[in-house]
């Protein structure tokens, strides 16, 4: 028997969460409308302001549409939320921030309800009308009300909408969804190749390092930590100093000060002594061999989250 209670969930295709209410820019004005403007946003912002997002503590990290927070406070038009699919040391209940109100609201949620995960880069919905409503971004989830072949109605933040159904992957629950390998972590993560980064991303309009990895897993079946940080202590040990033991999908982690200090990036190991990863701001997802660069004497751990054939 379902239990169905109320629950607050994003309700724009992505929200970003913010440091504090004060940390939005005017320059930041599509990133916080309702309806965002995701594209116009990143497209406005020059390097510096990129940058700035990350080095002023600006943004913490991302929502999807329909993804749920607890709000712990509200004070003016803004919510300070956790977001509770986002694993963090930052809170046991998930990843914490503030969030602008007009950008959630409340819906009737059941727990026990399949779910559609978005499988391709982005996706319309429709209205039951078939007039294109929204376009939302990979890993979006969507509890399932009814399935086709062409189409599949999916409960949104807004009512029923039609996702195609070539454009998802159902199962019963977050937990249920085929769990896959390293090989198809990585074909997952080569999809998003030249994808400008993007401090606290976590859609396929742009990634930060810790996104890319933790979405490219959650993509094959893992809940994994948020950040590289938590990331790094999370998953089975691998001999960081035996590369004959790391096998492709696998996540390569690097910290500063010659692997002294604290972890600043991850990767995802793609064999051949080569990883996929988000490199930093200015920068877009790419491969790159480890041999002769930096990353050789910064690499502190390798975890492994998928399994093994």
């Amino acid at each position: 028997m379902n239990v169905s209670s109320t629950k607050w969930v994003c309700s724009v295709s992505v929200a970003t969460v913010w440091t504090s209410p004060e940390s939005p820019r005017e320059i930041d004005q599509f990133g916080f409308d309702q309806p965002v403007k995701m594209a116009k946003w990143i497209e406005k912002l020059g390097f510096e302001e990129l940058l700035d997002l990350c080095e002023g503590n600006r943004v913490q990290t991302q929502l999807l549409y329909g993804d749920p927070v607890h709000i712990d406070a509200i004070e003016g038009n803004w919510a300070k939320v956790v977001c509770e699919w986002q694993s963090s040391k930052k809170d046991q209940r998930g990843y914490p921030g503030w969030v602008p109100l007009h950008q959630l609201t409340e819906v009737d949620y059941k727990d026990s309800q399949e779910l559609a995960r978005i499988a391709v880069n982005k996706a319309q919905l429709w209205t039951l009308d078939k007039e294109p409503f929204l376009v939302v971004p990979f890993n979006t989830f969507l509890p399932v009300r009814l399935s086709s072949e062409e189409f599949t109605t999916v409960i949104t933040p807004h009512g029923e909408m039609l996702v195609r159904s070539e454009d998802i992957e159902v199962a019963s629950s977050r937990d249920e969804f085929t769990k896959r390998d390293g090989v198809a972590v990585l074909k997952e993560a080569s999809q998003f190749l030249d994808l400008p980064y993007f401090w606290g991303g976590m859609s396929s309009y742009g990634y930060d390092c810790s996104g890319f990895s933790s979405n490219m897993l959650r993509a094959c079946g893992y809940s994994i930590p948020r950040d590289a940080s938590d990331q790094a202590v999370s998953g089975i040990e691998i001999n960081s100093g035996d590369e004959t033991q790391w096998l492709p999908g696998d996540l390569l982690f690097f910290a500063n000060d010659e692997r002294k200090g604290n972890v600043r990036h991850v990767g995802i190991y793609s064999g051949n002594g080569q990883m996929i990863h988000s490199p930093s701001t200015g920068q877009s997802i790419e491969y790159c061999t480890l041999a002769g660069t930096k990353f050789v004497k910064e690499l502190c751990a390798v975890r492994r989250y998928a399994r093994v054939n």
